[in-house]
C-alpha cells in the first residue's frame, strides 16, 4: 500500500487500483450502454440524435465526413458536450441529448461514450465499427476538407 500526503498534514494510505487491460476496460464500459450499428446510428440521426465525429483531422481529410455530424477532437469532447460547461457547443442542449460518438473503428468512441455518461449524458452511445462501418454500409459521406497550403 502506498501513502499520499496533502497540503493539510498527515499522510493518508492510498489503496492501489488493480491494473486492467484495455480489452477488459472496453468490455466493462460497453456493458454500461447499448452500442449502435451504422444503420441504427443513421436512423438515430434522422430522429434528432447528435452524431459526434471524434476522429483526428488527417482521418477526416483522408476518408471524408458524415454530413451533419459535429466534429469535436477527442481531447475537447467533454468540454464541448457538457451542457452545463462554459465551453459547450451550441448542440449540447441538455443531459437528455441522444449522442452517438464516432471514431475511426469503434474503440476510442467506446471510452468517449463512457466518459459522457460520467458527465450525466445518459443517452450517449457509440457506433460499433466506427466511421469505417458507416462508410462500408454505404451511408452518406462527403469529402473531408483539405486545408489550403500557402
Amino acid at each position: 500500500m502506498s501513502a499520499q500526503a496533502d497540503a493539510s498534514g498527515p499522510v493518508t494510505p492510498v489503496t492501489p487500483i488493480a491494473p486492467v487491460g484495455i480489452d477488459e476496460l472496453l468490455e466493462r464500459v460497453r456493458a454500461g450502454y447499448t452500442r449502435v450499428d451504422a444503420q441504427e446510428a443513421y436512423a438515430a440521426s434522422s430522429a434528432g440524435a447528435l452524431l459526434v465525429d471524434i476522429r483526428y483531422q488527417a482521418l477526416r481529410e483522408r476518408d471524408g465526413l458524415i454530413p451533419g455530424a459535429l466534429v469535436v477532437e477527442r481531447n475537447e469532447l467533454e468540454w464541448r458536450l457538457d451542457p452545463t460547461g462554459s465551453h459547450r457547443a451550441a448542440e449540447a442542449t441538455g443531459h437528455d441529448l441522444r449522442v452517438v460518438v464516432i471514431c475511426n473503428e469503434g474503440y476510442a468512441s467506446s471510452l468517449a461514450a463512457a466518459s459522457l455518461h460520467s458527465l450525466g449524458l445518459h443517452r450517449a452511445t457509440d457506433l460499433t465499427g466506427g466511421f469505417q462501418a458507416w462508410k462500408s454500409a454505404g451511408l452518406p459521406v462527403v469529402p473531408g476538407v483539405t486545408p489550403a497550403h500557402g
